[in-house]
């Protein structure tokens, strides 16, 4: 079964994508701060087998045990109203969150 991480899973886009994959026959690990994302968007795959989440700031170094097949970075703030409100955690996510992922694939 492949596996794929998502960041920002319990977002608008994130959680779609968790359903999807899902839905593919993938192995989904979810991770998410919850800063702005919801775990009302997830909670249904918490009872499947195929599915973790991981509640976790990717502003901090990540660890992902396994191999991955697949990396899906959508780990932000994602709305005007966000970024005037969370300014610094959005520059953040998109530097150092995008680091530590990309620290993740090359792993």
């Amino acid at each position: 079964m492949k596996k794929v991480l998502i960041t920002g899973a319990a977002g608008f886009l994130g959680s779609h994508l968790c359903d999807r994959f899902i839905k593919e026959g993938y192995h989904v690990i979810g991770m998410d701060n919850l800063l702005t994302g919801n775990l009302d968007n997830i909670e249904h795959l918490f009872p499947l087998k195929n599915f973790e989440f991981y509640y976790h700031d990717i502003t901090k170094f990540i660890h992902v045990p396994g191999n991955l097949d697949y990396i899906l970075h959508f780990a932000s703030p994602a709305s005007p109203i966000d970024y005037l409100k969370m300014p610094i955690q959005t520059l953040k996510v998109g530097a150092l969150g995008t680091h530590n992922v990309l620290g993740v694939a090359k792993s």
